[in-house]
């Protein structure tokens, strides 16, 4: 699994880089979400990218003043990720196995990332995820919306090995609180015009590790 994704994305990592980075301008709904992360994670310690490709949430953070960092299962992304952040840290690793030690973090931002985590694998990487946080660190993460599976072979004009999965907001939060992480929020938006985004609806779940 994880060398088909690897290999994929270090085949389309310029190309992704190139159409994702400044995504966020035309994201209002999006920035908003990342300010109030922002705010409460600001000053807590390190904060993850996870999923990072070329690094555009980290790179928001951290203009935000958060000490944000990103990580990547794709040598090809970081290489985009550090080409377009000479000033932010990256790491080359699994969601299942981030190498970091417990409670280091104080907030986890996984936009889409968890994608191309099969279904029976999902509650295993968000466990990871709350691992690595402190108690009462944030996990702001988000999704596709949806019921499907589906494999594709092609992305941005080039050959690619790659399933997504797409979930609905009920089964994500299911997940995570079978992780033992805290349901704080639960979002949903339409998608932004086509010259914007991808045209899926998109869910959003905000979650902490609790303190106790």
């Amino acid at each position: 699994m994880w060398s088909g994704i690897r290999k994929s994305y270090d085949a389309v990592a310029r190309e992704y880089a190139d159409k994702i980075y400044g995504e966020l301008a035309g994201k209002p709904f999006d920035r908003g979400l990342l300010d109030r992360f922002a705010e409460r994670v600001r000053g807590r310690g390190w904060v993850c990218d996870l999923g990072c490709g070329p690094a555009q949430i980290a790179r928001y953070l951290r203009d935000r003043g958060v000490d944000a960092f990103g990580v990547d299962l794709s040598a090809g992304m970081l290489a985009e990720a550090r080409r377009l952040n000479p000033d932010l840290q990256f790491a080359q690793t699994s969601m299942l196995a981030l190498g970091l030690r417990s409670g280091k973090l104080g907030g986890v931002a996984a936009f889409y990332s968890i994608i191309h985590i099969p279904r029976s694998k999902v509650v295993e990487a968000v466990a990871e995820v709350r691992r690595v946080l402190r108690p009462g660190g944030l996990f702001l993460f988000t999704f596709h919306l949806g019921n499907d599976d589906s494999h594709h072979e092609e992305l941005f004009g080039r050959p690619v090995s790659l399933d997504i999965a797409l979930f609905t907001t009920d089964e994500m939060c299911a997940y995570l609180q079978a992780a033992d992480l805290a349901i704080e929020q639960a979002l949903e938006r339409d998608p932004y015009s086509p010259e914007v985004e991808y045209q899926s609806r998109r869910g959003y779940i905000l979650a902490s590790r609790p303190l106790g």
